[in-house]
């Protein structure tokens, strides 16, 4: 177990499908018909299936499948200090369709505290073995400033800090403790889920920050240093990787853009281990942006979506890989879908039976590139 480390050849972003037994107890559990515990008996028993398949696929990470969120992202956010939430009916529009989402704020100085994520992360520690290690995904610093800085929020993050610097050094210092306590329970392997170089990527987002009387170089040097401050004095032997993408909603996306304005900034000088990148549709654009990759880093390109049930063609993608080895030496590249199959738990549209059919193409497809 101790060998094995993110990214595997063959890997995966992180959420699954809910199961039908999870969706019936939740419901009646916001319904009042079962308690608490009773709902946290059926999560745990379908966090245990969904493992024991991951397993039986032959992957070598496991993950919990999100199967106690509600959103990738502002569910996490929740256990700081500082940020309270409600449900209002609000949301972001992505490409065809509303996505409902928690309005998320601060009421104070964000600061750490016993996470609750971490133990969500032991209860998951617990099913490794000798053939595979836990890995637990949490947003990245970046989206947490940017949660605090949208439209909708910033006057009141301003009434707590008078400038995004300010902030900045909060987020941080928050996640620097936050990874410890994942480290401190058994955590060697961690991933940054991060949808804001995603969001400024292409003329849309420029379009958008100008009208705002901002600089998009501003906003990606802000990115990057919230990003690199959680990241200081992580520990040598845990694996910190980041999953870059452009919004994934019920088969949905929120933005489009190649990497080339992001790369310098991302691609060349953020910490982390490794970088999960979208590249399932010509939204992505090309490879050559690759060549800015640090040294230090591989890439997980993400060839398979988790957006349409339809399976890829194994040569197309096998011919993909070989195409962005002309940028980053074949031995530093992996395999993974392009996201997870259930960011929110809505899900992709598509079936739990179509999800692990990706999930057997990525791994077979791997197995021929690398052996």
């Amino acid at each position: 177990m101790g060998k094995i480390q993110t990214p595997y050849r063959y890997d995966f972003v992180g959420s699954f499908l809910r199961p039908q037994a999870l969706k019936e107890a939740k419901a009646k559990y916001l319904d009042g018909e079962i308690s608490k515990e009773d709902f946290d008996k059926v999560v745990n028993e379908e966090i245990t299936k969904v493992v024991a398949k991951q397993k039986e696929l032959g992957f070598h990470i496991i993950t919990d499948g999100e199967f106690r969120r509600t959103f990738w992202h502002l569910d996490f956010m929740w256990g700081f200090e500082g940020v309270a939430h409600e449900a209002t009916g609000n949301g972001v529009r992505f490409n065809d369709e509303l996505a409902i989402l928690d309005d998320t704020y601060l009421v104070g100085k964000l600061r750490a505290k016993v996470h609750p994520f971490v133990e969500y992360f032991k209860f998951l520690k617990q099913f490794e073995d000798e053939n595979t290690v836990a890995k637990y995904t949490i947003p990245a610093p970046a989206q947490t400033f940017q949660q605090m800085i949208i439209p909708a929020n910033f006057e009141t993050t301003r009434k707590f800090y008078e400038t995004n610097d300010e902030i900045i050094e909060d987020i941080g210092k928050a996640y620097q403790n936050v990874i410890r306590q994942f480290y401190d329970a058994g955590c060697r392997n961690l991933q940054f889920d991060d949808c804001t170089w995603g969001a400024i990527v292409g003329d849309a987002a420029k379009q958008r920050y100008q009208r705002l009387g901002i600089e998009l170089d501003d906003v990606k040097a802000q990115l990057l240093k919230v990003n690199n401050l959680a990241l200081e004095g992580k520990p040598e032997d845990m694996v910190i990787t980041s999953h870059i993408c452009r919004g994934n909603y019920h088969s949905t996306y929120f933005t489009s853009g190649p990497y080339d304005s992001v790369a310098d900034y991302v691609f060349a000088k953020e910490n982390v281990d490794a970088l999960f990148l979208e590249y399932d549709d010509e939204r992505s654009g090309g490879f050559s942006p690759l060549r800015k990759i640090s040294a230090n880093k591989k890439v997980v390109l993400g060839l398979i979506t988790t957006k349409s049930p339809v399976l890829e063609d194994k040569e197309k993608i096998i011919a993909r890989i070989h195409e962005a080895a002309k940028y980053v030496p074949l031995d530093r590249l992996c395999l993974s879908p392009q996201c997870g199959f259930a960011s929110c738990e809505i899900g992709n549209k598509l079936t739990e039976e179509q999800q692990w059919d990706k999930l057997k193409l990525v791994k077979e497809i791997a197995k021929e590139v690398w052996g």
